[in-house]
C-alpha cells in the first residue's frame, strides 16, 4: 500500500511538471507574438535608440515593466472584469489615443528640429535615463490594446499560473514575459544605435519622423475605436 501511495504521488508530481511546462511554453510563445507585433513600445525603442543609443532599449523596457507590474496587481485583485466593460474600454481607447497622439507629435517635432547628429549626441545622464523610463511607461499605458491584451489573454494565463504557486507566477509568468520584452526592445535599439556616427543625420531624421507618424496613426485608430465602444448600443 505504501509503495502504491508513493507511485501515485510521483505520478501526480510528474503530471504537474508536465502541465507547468506546457503552460509556460504556450505563454512564452503567445508573449513573443505580442512582443513582436509593431506598437508604440517598438516605435519608441527605434526612435530613442536612434537618438540615445543602445541604452534606450533596457530603459524603455524598465518603464514598460512598471506598467506590467501594476497590471499584474490589478489582475490579482480582480479588476479584469471591470476593465472589459465596453464603456471602460471606450474611455481607455480615447485617453490612450490622445496620449499616443501627444507622444507621436513630439517625435515628429524632434525630427524637424535642430539637426540630428547621433555621433555628437550627449551621454545618457540621470535625467535622460529617467525620461526614457517614463517614455516606456507612458507608451505602455497609452496603448489601449496593451490593456485589452492583458485583461483577456494575460488574465487567462494569470489564472493558469496561479495554480502552480507564487514562484511560478513571478518567475515563469512575469519575468519570462519581461525577458522577451527586454530582448526585443534592446535588439531594436541596438540595430539602430549601432549605426550612430556612420549613418547620415538625415537618415535619423527620417527614422524619427516615420516612427512619429506611425504612433500618430495608431492614436487616430485607437480614438476612433474608443468612440465606437462608447456609442455601441
Amino acid at each position: 500500500m505504501r509503495e502504491d501511495h508513493r507511485s501515485s504521488g510521483v505520478q501526480r508530481v510528474l503530471a504537474g511538471v508536465k502541465d507547468l511546462f506546457l503552460v509556460t511554453l504556450t505563454w512564452w510563445l503567445v508573449s513573443l507574438s505580442g512582443v513582436l507585433m509593431p506598437g508604440p513600445i517598438s516605435a519608441m525603442a527605434v526612435s530613442e535608440g536612434a537618438r540615445r543609443g543602445v541604452i534606450a532599449g533596457p530603459l524603455i523596457t524598465a518603464g514598460h515593466a512598471v506598467a506590467e507590474l501594476a497590471m499584474l496587481g490589478a489582475l490579482a485583485v480582480g479588476l479584469s472584469r471591470i476593465l472589459q466593460q465596453p464603456m471602460v474600454v471606450g474611455a481607455i481607447g480615447i485617453f490612450g489615443g490622445l496620449v499616443l497622439l501627444w507622444m507621436g507629435w513630439g517625435i515628429v517635432n524632434a525630427s524637424r528640429g535642430e539637426p540630428v547628429d547621433p555621433a555628437l549626441a550627449p551621454e545618457t545622464g540621470a535625467r535622460t535615463r529617467g525620461n526614457l523610463v517614463r517614455t516606456g511607461l507612458f507608451a505602455t499605458i497609452g496603448n489601449p490594446y496593451w490593456v485589452l491584451w492583458w485583461v483577456t489573454v494575460g488574465a487567462a494565463y494569470f489564472v493558469a499560473f496561479s495554480r502552480f504557486g507564487v514562484v511560478a507566477l513571478i518567475v515563469l509568468f512575469l519575468l519570462g514575459h519581461l525577458a522577451l520584452d527586454l530582448g526585443w526592445n534592446s535588439f531594436l535599439a541596438l540595430v539602430v544605435g549601432a549605426g550612430r556616427g556612420r549613418v547620415p543625420a538625415r537618415a535619423y531624421r527620417i527614422i524619427l519622423g516615420s516612427c512619429g507618424v506611425c504612433v500618430i496613426l495608431m492614436s487616430v485608430y485607437f480614438v476612433y475605436s474608443g468612440i465606437g465602444f462608447l456609442t455601441r448600443r
